[in-house]
């Protein structure tokens, strides 16, 4: 699994204004920007990554993703570069 993969599974089902996925085959680290996770609390925004990536994170295909999920407006007020050192 690349992170090119992850990424394009994650925006098969969910519509992302920015999503970076990184990591070194098995530990994956994402940051996604999602409108949709508007009025989500961070639990139910990653249960809503999870589940795009479906049978993969249960079998082993991706072992670990930790991720920081924002809206587009919590995006904007970040220091982005934090993300990308």
């Amino acid at each position: 699994m690349t992170a090119q993969e992850i990424e394009d599974i994650i925006k098969s089902s969910l519509v992302c204004d920015f999503i970076n996925i990184s990591g070194d085959g098995r530990h994956w680290f994402g940051v996604i920007v999602a409108e949709s996770f508007s009025g989500l609390r961070l639990l139910q925004r990653h249960k809503a990554v999870y589940e795009t990536l479906g049978d993969k994170m249960h079998n082993d295909e991706i072992h670990a993703l930790s991720m920081k999920t924002f809206t587009p407006l919590e995006w904007a007020a970040q220091d982005q570069k934090q993300f990308f050192n």
